[in-house]
């Protein structure tokens, strides 16, 4: 078959985005995705050379980078994600693996995971009433593994109180964008 075309997590040609109100939630289909894990011993090795490749200090527990054309958050101990736009960094797994070599392991997650990108005045009232998140305080580069709707995400700030960005299991990418889609009907 040559006549294949991607779909996006909630299975359509393109991005879904929704306005309920002053809150906008799109689903934002153009990021490659890597985890990065330190390995044993490696861990300064690894945050060093991770920093010289995404242009910033890697961040470091509850923080995110947001940067152009990188971004990168905490996910764990010496471990993080790092993101790029698709269209230019289709191959940003490999190209992590060429330049950390043998001090992480790097592992391709683009299509693992659903990504929204949830604006506007209100977000912090969607948040607040959806995860147990600290959406009101989270500021510019704060991050958080958090759960909603029973499902583990990551929530990134990107903007206080007018910006986040949701990251979950692309799995559960339609039970994900229908409990931001209720929530946000509540609030508005």
């Amino acid at each position: 078959m040559h006549n294949l075309s991607p779909t996006s997590a909630l299975g359509a040609s393109a991005p879904r985005a929704d306005e309920i109100g002053t809150i906008r939630i799109s689903e934002n289909f153009g990021l490659a995705l890597a985890s990065v894990s330190a390995r044993h011993g490696q861990e300064e090795r690894c945050a060093d050379a991770l920093s010289t490749y995404i242009g910033a200090t890697a961040p470091g527990p509850a923080r995110a980078v947001i940067g152009e054309p990188f971004a990168a958050f905490w996910t764990g101990p010496d471990q993080l994600m790092v993101s790029a736009p698709f269209e230019t960094h289709e191959l940003l797994a490999d190209d992590l693996k060429a330049s950390l070599q043998d001090a992480a392991s790097v592992t391709e997650q683009t299509d693992g995971w659903v990504v929204f990108d949830v604006t506007g005045a209100g977000v912090v009232d969607l948040f607040e009433r959806l995860c147990p998140a600290p959406a009101r305080r989270m500021v510019a580069g704060d991050g958080q593994r958090t759960t909603i709707h029973h499902i583990g995400c990551f929530l990134n700030c990107h903007a206080e109180a007018q910006g986040f960005q949701v990251l979950g299991p692309r799995s559960s990418a339609g039970t994900l964008h229908h409990a931001l889609m209720t929530v946000a009907r509540a609030v508005v």
